[in-house]
């Protein structure tokens, strides 16, 4: 019974440390998901400068890239309100 009172006690206080690793995670993804598009727009206006006439592939494939990248953040953010609100 006390092995039990131990456990329960430690699960409740490791729930505060869960939340803020998951709010840790989440502005981690963040940051990283904005460096990324912030690169993928750098590159794609150097190789617009250097190709003007490749810029409605370069834009295209641009788009798709930082789709993706949205992505992959919203759903790290969706997991990690789902650690901290269950």
């Amino acid at each position: 019974m006390e092995l039990l009172t131990i456990m329960l006690q430690a699960a409740t206080d490791l729930s505060f440390l869960a939340q803020v690793a998951a709010a840790f995670a989440a502005s981690v993804s963040v940051i990283g998901a904005s460096m990324g598009i912030s690169t993928i727009g750098r590159s794609a206006l150097e190789s617009i400068a250097r190709q003007p006439e490749a810029a409605a592939d370069i834009r295209g494939n641009m788009i798709v890239s930082a789709a993706l990248i949205e992505g992959v953040a919203f759903f790290s953010i969706v997991v990690c309100l789902l650690i901290v609100f269950l």
